[in-house]
């Protein structure tokens, strides 16, 4: 034994021994020592969730070339992801709160692993859009399971940093995805653009299989399996509609079905959820104005967002010349333009209300939108730059402030779903953007292709008819004074879906701008305090933007909301 002249912790007391020892609260002391590279394992696995959500729509010119995909097969492929990543967050997250973290994790990135492998050797735009759909799958076991565990391995004292870091390296994901996916496709095909995950998936489920702990919830809930199919079916149903109404016709038995079918499922989803005793969504919250306000204007923002960037990577490349590389380029500014506005959005919140700052933002987007309606076959870069700006500085000053009116709305024990929803409204406004502002487009662009392909060979007509990367290939093969005739034609069509999209798009977004400033409370719950890192999760991942600022104060779990804020007294 040894003396007190040699021990070091002889004659201290038991405090002063604990001071020199961090507080874990609860964590495993070998857990806590590499967390750091837990933290790593962590970020490299939604890395690879963000660099396959963002990376595909520079594809889309050559997706319709190469395996002439059609105009609703390329919204497919763009919404099956997101659809599906959406329609599925509640029920992974509480799958892997049940039945563990890193098995959800690792089970996540081997469903991701195959799709994307079997996305890059796919043949037909049906292969692509179900591998696409299964990289949903996997991203939604990816997702929640990153956040669960970095909470569960870091003390509070840490946690603020730890999400910061998370945030910000994965919100690189947004600007590194299309940049390396323009790359890729002006050297390789368009299945590369699907591999390039592949070596970054097989050292997250080695490293991550080493290092990652195992946890669960002992206290979690029911499994809500009725409301999660439910809720998948009415809304793929809805979103199956409004993508094929263009070519089927919007009063067609197809169109008119899925309808049915989406409200019908939806209907059922509502009334399960009101008698369940532990609701995958409990509907009431959108009882209270500042949770339907807050969740219907994020999917509003985000549809603007996508359903333009969708529409935009085909003008880039198709009508203005650009390459995927160049294109992807000319979308990096809206990183530098949400880093000027974004820190705006405290000081404009305290001094008009967070109802006036949202429903400014809204004004400003659809500014940008309408702004749109001036581009022809010849608008400059500089031009279509002017139009993102005002576009995307509405999104900066309304995101977190809405982020901030949902979770208001939501108790403490339920603020893990008040999350979930904040996330899947974000990931249904890009389904829907695509699917909405895509399908305007192609229904202007299919009535005026009519008059302009009646005298060519069937095959050729329905090309041209399908897309205008098909119109412009077909015009290519024919003489010139067929050919550029059609060129132009096709070229006009376009545009002029452009036009009614974005004419549609803002008057949304002034229509929303008008119901928040009604039912969005002027000061949210947690208005005032310090600007903490979780900000960072909700806006930059979406857009990003590695480094912003944090915008709007909301934390992980909100206070106790007011008894009219809480549906559930």
């Amino acid at each position: 034994m040894p003396s007190a002249a040699t021990d070091p912790s002889a004659g201290r007391s038991d405090a002063e021994a604990s001071d020199d020892e961090p507080d874990l609260h609860g964590i495993d002391p070998v857990v806590y020592r590499r967390r750091w590279s837990i933290l790593a394992v962590l970020c490299l696995s939604l890395l690879i969730v963000f660099i396959g959500n963002s990376s595909l729509n520079v594809a889309i010119p050559t997706l319709s070339r190469e395996l002439g995909a059609t105009e609703s097969q390329l919204q497919w492929v763009i919404a099956a992801y997101s659809l599906v990543f959406a329609g599925l967050l509640f029920t992974t997250g509480a799958l892997g709160d049940r039945f563990g973290r890193k098995g959800a994790l690792q089970i996540g990135l081997l469903v991701f692993l195959g799709a994307c492998i079997g996305a890059s050797l796919a043949t037909s735009m049906n292969q692509l859009i179900a591998y696409r759909a299964l990289m949903g799958v996997g991203a939604a076991l990816i997702m929640p399971s990153t956040l669960s565990i970095l909470v569960n391995v870091f003390p509070p004292d840490e946690r603020t940093k730890a999400i910061a870091i998370w945030a910000g390296v994965t919100g690189a994901a947004g600007a590194i995805g299309p940049v390396a996916s323009g790359w890729i496709l002006g050297h390789y095909s368009y299945g590369a653009v699907f591999l390039v995950n592949v070596p970054f998936l097989l050292l997250a489920l080695v490293a991550g299989g080493i290092i990652l702990p195992t946890s669960r919830d002992p206290e979690h809930g029911k499994l809500d399996p009725v409301g999660a199919v439910l809720s998948i079916v009415g809304i793929v149903a809805l979103v199956y509609g409004l993508i094929e109404a263009p070519d089927a016709g919007w009063l067609s038995a197809v169109t008119l079905s899925a309808f049915a079918v989406g409200v019908v499922a939806l209907t059922g989803f509502v009334l399960w959820e009101r008698r369940v005793d532990e609701p995958m969504l409990d509907v009431r919250y959108f009882r209270n104005g500042a949770f339907s306000a807050g969740t219907s204007g994020m999917i509003l923002v985000f549809m603007a967002m996508y359903g333009v960037m969708f529409l935009i990577t085909q003008y880039f490349q198709l009508i203005l010349g650009y390459s995927p590389l160049e294109s992807a380029v000319r979308f990096l500014p809206m990183a530098p333009i949400m880093i000027v506005v974004a820190p705006l959005t405290p000081r404009l919140s305290a001094r008009f209300g967070a109802n006036r700052t949202v429903s400014f933002g809204l004004v400003l987007v659809g500014v940008g939108l309408v702004m749109f309606r001036a581009l022809d076959a010849a608008t400059s870069y500089t031009y279509i730059l002017a139009a993102v700006i005002p576009l995307v500085s509405g999104m900066a000053l309304a995101m977190s402030p809405m982020t901030a009116a949902i979770m208001s709305a939501v108790p403490p024990r339920r603020a893990g779903a008040g999350s979930a929803m904040n996330d899947a409204t974000r990931e249904m406004g890009a389904a829907l953007g695509v699917a909405v502002m895509g399908s305007l487009a192609a229904s202007r662009y299919g009535p005026a292709m009519a008059s302009l392909t009646t005298n060519l060979p069937a095959a050729a007509q329905s090309a041209a008819d399908s897309s205008l990367a098909g119109a412009l290939a077909v015009a290519q093969q024919l003489p010139a004074e067929v050919g550029q005739p059609l060129a132009a034609g096709a070229t006009d069509a376009f545009v002029d879906g452009i036009h009614l999209a974005v004419t549609v798009g803002a008057a949304l977004a002034w229509i929303a701008a008008a119901v928040v400033v009604r039912y969005l409370p002027r000061h949210l719950a947690h208005d005032a305090g310090p600007v903490d890192a979780t900000d960072a999760v909700e806006d930059v991942l979406e857009l990003g933007l590695a480094g912003v600022e944090p915008v709007f104060p909301h934390q992980a779990f909100p206070p106790d909301p007011t008894p009219a804020a809480d549906p559930a007294r």
